[in-house]
């Protein structure tokens, strides 16, 4: 292929990639297919694809402060409890069928239109956010397992954050969406460096593709604090179909 339209491919898969994961999740569903398409080896794309995460959500993580979203400390805890979970999961992607997880995480997804469903009909307004004592613990131990996941394939955690977040701790999808980048960024630096010491990473290429990343992520980040919640509920509502189809079928 024309090196030319390679980069413009990477871009502009990047770019639509960051987006959809700020706004939801499951954008690698996008740009890992694409990366083999390109000629990336399975494990490679894998492990390439974490380089524009990590550049996406260092810049979705500051649209979100510029909007005056903060999420600290409450994200770095969950992020840490991640990070250890993610060098687990990177350690057992060669190990571990991906069909399994495409079945469980197609089910989870259906779980998150249900709850947003059924959310949206309880006008709980002032709803107080749950981000200590026994919720915290509970976050903690479930974000373990999200970082295990997240360092196996990436694809479509997002998901499962926002439905921990909205559920367990009754955070706002804006915010959700905050705290999902900054986790995301924290435990996917650990993946990356364990992904690296097998040279499991093309970097070209993920530099390239993160440049599209970071962009859409800057920018879905700023739109989706102006528009709020509605906004967020009904993208990730038809996102989820989209993704659980896909996975569950083909």
């Amino acid at each position: 292929m024309n090196p030319i339209v390679e980069i413009i491919i990477l871009l502009v898969v990047g770019f639509v990639a960051g987006a959809i994961n700020t706004m939801a999740g499951g954008g690698s569903l996008l740009s890992l297919p694409i990366l083999i398409f390109l000629g990336l080896p399975p494990n490679i794309a894998n492990g390439t694809n974490r380089i524009a995460i990590i550049f996406q959500n260092v810049f979705t993580t500051a649209g979100f402060k510029s909007k005056g979203v903060i999420t600290f400390p409450f994200s770095i805890y969950v992020g840490i409890s991640a990070l250890f979970g993610s060098i687990l999961g990177a350690q057992i992607a060669v190990d571990i069928k991906g069909e399994t997880f495409n079945k469980i995480l197609a089910f989870i997804m259906v779980l998150v239109v249900l709850y947003m469903v059924l959310k949206s009909k309880s006008k709980n307004i002032q709803a107080i956010e749950r981000t200590s004592g026994k919720h915290l613990w509970l976050s903690i131990v479930l974000f373990f397992f999200v970082g295990v996941y997240g360092g196996f394939i990436q694809a479509g955690v997002g998901f499962i954050m926002l439905l921990i977040l909205s559920s367990i701790n009754n955070i706002s999808l804006v915010k959700s969406n905050a705290i999902k980048v900054t986790v995301a960024l924290i435990y996917t630096i650990a993946a990356v460096v364990v992904f690296a010491y097998n040279n499991s990473i093309n970097w070209k290429v993920g530099l390239i593709l993160a440049l599209g990343n970071a962009t859409g992520g800057w920018f879905a980040s700023r739109w989706s604090v102006d528009k709020g919640d509605s906004l967020i509920k009904k993208f990730l509502i038809v996102m989820v179909i989209i993704m659980a189809i896909k996975l569950w079928f083909f």
